[in-house]
């Protein structure tokens, strides 16, 4: 009988492999899907930090400060994401403004709250902190829910339509949320799930 601590499925084609782990800078493929299975670096976990901490303070100033000011016939408005997504709380409206809040400024802050709590012990090579298997699935399960790449492209679409009937400028919450975006992708990107979770089952069978 196979060990299941020697298996490995594929997230997207639930492909079982026997995991092999690679060398630094390698990676381990699917070979049905392409999908990264496995892709160990060195100080990954300081750079996962360090990014997750960045994006944490990126997203909170992001939210306050101003986003877009719309200037047109000599009025001008500004508002913050918070006001935006807030603005329709009337009537049906109010679960979709939630939901907007929720997938653009909530969901990724929790997110990345609970990649910090999971991988600060780790890096020090500290015991796992209290529930941080529960923390890091949580994390795992609202990765598809954190959607501010996808506000992002949204509004680039929103400012093409409004560009002609007024002249826009980019508050600073603005760059900032491009910048954010930008450093969760490449958070993502460099975080080596399968080496988290082996990292966390080890601390506990020790």
């Amino acid at each position: 009988m196979t060990d299941l601590d020697t298996l490995i499925a594929c997230p997207n084609c639930d492909a079982l492999y026997t995991v092999a782990e690679p060398d630094a800078h390698t990676r381990a493929v699917c070979t049905r899907c392409h999908t990264v299975l496995i892709s160990p670096r060195r100080n990954a976990g300081l750079r996962v930090i360090a990014l997750s901490s960045a994006a944490v303070i990126l997203l909170i100033g992001a939210s306050l400060a101003p986003f877009l000011q719309i200037n047109v016939a000599g009025m001008s408005n500004s508002a913050t994401i918070f006001e935006t997504a807030l603005a329709f709380t009337g009537g049906p409206l109010l679960l979709l403004s939630l939901a907007v809040t929720a997938m653009i400024v909530i969901v990724p802050l929790v997110r990345l709250l609970l990649i910090l709590y999971v991988m600060i012990p780790l890096v020090r090579q500290k015991p796992p902190a209290r529930g941080a298997t529960g923390a890091f699935r949580l994390a795992e399960s609202l990765r598809p829910w954190s959607m501010a790449e996808i506000f992002v492209i949204g509004c680039a679409v929103a400012l093409v339509k409004v560009a002609d009937l007024a002249r826009i400028d980019f508050g600073p919450a603005f760059w900032m949320f491009l910048v954010l975006v930008g450093i969760i992708l490449v958070q993502d990107g460099m975080m080596c799930r399968w080496s988290i979770w082996k990292a966390l089952e080890d601390s506990r069978k020790s």
